[in-house]
């Protein structure tokens, strides 16, 4: 029996990425009911059985090795399914390979009569939400991407840091591509409703350093991959929030990847913007009021998603 009070998450891709969500939802208390599912069954039994052992010192949770029926009553679809980045690659040379993935996954979900949310974190993200959307049917705002939500974390530690103040205050937020055309949008960026150029400047902060911090963020994920071979914690962490947004219908602002309507002279595309994260999935779009360089810099962004994303879906139908 399942009563009202009764959440469920389904993960599809049981991973680095996607057992550290499985940890992250453990820990932090989140769903009552948690499935996880991926090709390799036994490591999904080996890592629900682990899993379970947390719930003592955090809170009860059904958590257990699955399928894609199980999808049908679920609230959340987490994707973290695909093949990794590999050391030298960018997240666009995933493209071919993990569409054709998703195509595998995205149908029995939504064969199981699943009626919930997609969360998508799979690279190159923007690419393989937009194709979750168009596989699955789903209205838009039904469908979400880890998006800049990592980035954007990464910039806000990095300034911390700098002005050695909470992560948390740090309203800063990397958009467009979640990738290498990304960007800072310093220009709106406040640090306890104190423009952020004017902190900037207090602690001797040059544009240039600005221009290195938003570099480092850029490539924080190419620091990580050489050292230890992929990274999980941080885009897990974000997907946890993603998550508990919409289970506790928070209207959260989030860094998502986020279907434009016409915001920031976009549409068709799934691209990373800060936007507000409920019951419903996609609440709305924050549009950011850019400066013409960022809007110019969010045009280009667009621009690559755009064209890689047709070429890899003509290329999935061939």
């Amino acid at each position: 029996m399942t009563t009202k009070n009764h959440q469920k998450v389904v993960l599809v891709g049981d991973g680095a990425v996607g057992s550290a969500y499985a940890y992250s939802m453990m820990n932090q208390g989140i769903a009552e009911e948690f499935v996880i599912v991926d090709v390799v069954k036994e490591r999904t039994e080996g890592d629900a059985l682990d899993l379970e052992d947390a719930q003592v010192f955090t809170s009860p949770k059904n958590v257990y090795s699955g399928d894609y029926s199980d999808c049908k009553d679920a609230d959340v679809v987490v994707i973290t399914a695909g093949a990794p980045q590999k050391p030298g690659e960018t997240r666009l040379d995933l493209v071919n390979k993990n569409l054709k993935i998703l195509s595998s996954i995205v149908k029995p979900v939504v064969e199981s009569g699943f009626d919930g949310i997609f969360v998508v974190a799979a690279n190159p993200v923007d690419i393989l939400t937009y194709a979750t959307w168009k596989f699955s049917g789903f209205p838009k705002e039904k469908v979400i991407g880890s998006g800049t939500s990592l980035d954007t974390s990464r910039l806000r530690v990095a300034l911390a840091k700098k002005f050695n103040v909470d992560p948390r205050n740090v309203e800063a937020y990397i958009m467009g591509e979640h990738g290498d055309s990304e960007f800072a949008a310093y220009d709106e960026a406040t640090v306890g409703s104190k423009p952020l150029k004017v902190v900037a400047k207090e602690h001797g902060l040059t544009d240039d350093d600005l221009a290195k911090i938003e570099d480092d963020t850029r490539n924080k994920a190419y620091e990580i991959i050489n050292r230890k071979g992929a990274t999980y914690y941080g885009v897990a962490t974000c997907l946890m929030r993603i998550t508990k947004a919409i289970l506790r219908d928070e209207n959260a602002i989030l860094p998502i990847g986020a279907a434009l309507n016409g915001e920031y002279g976009l549409d068709d595309i799934f691209i990373g913007t800060p936007a507000i994260v409920n019951a419903n999935g996609l609440g709305g779009v924050i549009e950011v009021p850019l400066s013409d360089k960022e809007k110019d810099l969010m045009a280009k962004s667009a621009e690559t998603l755009k064209k890689v994303t047709q070429d890899g879906l003509a290329a999935l139908e061939n």
